[in-house]
């Protein structure tokens, strides 16, 4: 115990001392530490000063330039005001000069148009004074004197008007034709083609007469027979050792040309026989429509035709019009519809197919309603034949307008190979209906005396009645005459419509 007190009171001393010492450490730190705080912070003031003063250099160097530049420019503006007062001074001093001359030159005229006004005044009173002397002279009031005046006038300006269109007409038809005819005979020719005649009904030879016998049959069946398979009528006459066959279609008439003629040969006739053999015909007939047409596209070098087309231009081998042979005369126009395009610069190809396709309406067109040429359209149209070639084929005898310059082509060389000398050829029937149809055609018109169908039907010679008719409405006349030649009338090549107005003045001497 007596050791223990004297211990704890030296602990209690020592953890006193001890206590005490390390307060004076933490003071010692502390102090230490607020030390180096002060010196930082003065450190931070003093950069904080530098860097503030560095930013004040540059802003009072920044703002003397800009002090400067905006000084230097507010100078410049100074200046370029000063000139532009200068220059609107000076153009104010132009201005009033302007003006004063404006002024001088309106009292210039002012003075000038009342002196015009003063003469136009004399002027007027003299006219007036003139008028009533020349109403007192001719005794006529300026009404009348106007209406006599004009009419002199018209009837002078008419006749004037109808000789200048005369004078132009006439150089161009020159030029036209001229031109035209240089294209043709080129064309033409170029164009070395057989001239191909067939009539409606066909011919078969026999060996003798006494195959007519066999022909008609017991009681007639075997020629019963034929015409019941064929569609055609056969006409067994007196003419030696040969019988006719006639139908409207030439395709049946070639048929039962052909069928017969086999029979004829093999000898063998009998309706069963008839009959086997009229389907071999229609067979080789069908055969040869399809050669046809593939020749007629290889001929005229016009590739990628549809087969039903071509069918279809095979069948105009077998189709005449005014005698002329269709297929012939196809070819032909194509021939030269694409000459005459390469001489004037059009589509070669175009022309060449629609004069080629110009007809290909002929072919059905016994079968089907309408035109030949808007049949022939409406069926080349259903199988993508392109639009100008339509209208080539539509277009030719002027039922649709005509859109391109390869329609006209192709009318033209329709018109050179149907009106070539020896290409077709007419009955009497159709020759004397057309003559007389030109005639009154003619004669339906006001003011016609007489007139006069020449040379087969080619020309028209009309005689109108002067008094009625003055040379301006002779010229209507005639363009009203061909127009309506045009439109009702079918005919091969061209009708010249020709007006004649004369004046005879007839006294007789007593």
């Amino acid at each position: 115990m007596e050791f223990i007190v004297p211990l704890i009171i030296g602990i209690a001393i020592g953890a006193v001392i001890g206590i005490a010492v390390f307060n004076n450490y933490q003071n010692s730190q502390g102090r230490n530490r607020k030390l180096l705080a002060d010196e930082e912070a003065k450190a931070i003031t003093a950069k904080a000063n530098e860097e503030a003063q560095r930013t004040l250099r540059e802003s009072e160097e920044k703002a003397r330039l800009t002090l400067e530049e905006v000084e230097n420019t507010a100078v410049r503006r100074r200046r370029e005001l000063d000139k532009e007062d200068e220059r609107l001074l000076r153009r104010r001093d132009e201005l009033d000069k302007i003006r004063e001359r404006q002024e001088q030159r309106e009292q210039s005229l002012n003075k000038r148009q009342s002196k015009l006004d003063k003469q136009q005044t004399d002027l007027q009173k003299l006219q007036d004074e003139r008028v009533a002397e020349l109403t007192r002279i001719a005794q006529l009031t300026t009404d009348e004197a106007r209406t006599e005046l004009l009419a002199a006038v018209e009837t002078e300006s008419r006749n004037d008007m109808a000789r200048i269109i005369r004078q132009v007409e006439a150089e161009a038809h020159d030029e036209a034709d001229n031109r035209a005819r240089e294209v043709i005979s080129l064309a033409v020719q170029r164009l070395a083609s057989e001239h191909i005649s067939e009539i409606a009904v066909s011919v078969v030879p026999l060996p003798s007469d006494e195959m007519k016998g066999r022909i008609i049959g017991r009681a007639g069946r075997n020629i019963r027979a034929f015409e019941l398979a064929t569609g055609v009528d056969v006409v067994v006459d007196d003419t030696p050792e040969s019988v006719t066959i006639s139908s409207f279609d030439p395709v049946r008439r070639e048929v039962a040309r052909r069928a017969l003629a086999k029979l004829v040969v093999d000898g063998r006739i009998h309706p069963a026989r008839i009959e086997k053999l009229v389907e071999d015909a229609r067979a080789e007939v069908e055969q040869i429509i399809r050669q046809e047409g593939e020749r007629a596209a290889y001929e005229t070098g016009i590739p990628g035709l549809h087969p039903e087309i071509l069918k279809l231009l095979g069948r105009l081998k077998f189709r005449t019009s005014y005698g002329q042979n269709q297929h012939a005369h196809s070819i032909e126009t194509a021939h030269i519809a694409g000459m005459i395009a390469a001489e004037l610069g059009a589509d070669i190809m175009i022309a060449k197919t629609g004069g080629l396709l110009h007809d290909l309406g002929k072919a059905i067109d016994h079968e089907v309603e309408g035109t030949h040429a808007l049949i022939g359209a409406e069926f080349i149209k259903r199988y993508g034949v392109q639009a100008r070639i339509v209208n080539c084929v539509a277009s030719h005898h002027h039922e649709v307008e005509q859109e391109c310059v390869e329609a006209y082509i192709v009318e033209a060389a329709d018109a050179i190979s149907g009106a070539r000398p020896g290409a077709r050829r007419e009955s009497m029937e159709t020759y004397i209906r057309r003559v007389k149809t030109l005639e009154e055609i003619a004669n339906s018109f006001d003011g016609v005396e007489q007139s006069y169908a020449l040379q087969a039907g080619r020309e028209v010679r009309i005689i109108v009645r002067p008094e009625q008719l003055d040379e301006l409405a002779a010229l209507r006349l005639s363009r009203e005459v061909a127009k309506k030649i045009e439109e009702t009338m079918q005919y091969p090549g061209q009708i010249k419509v020709q007006v004649i107005r004369e004046t005879r003045a007839v006294e007789f001497a007593k």
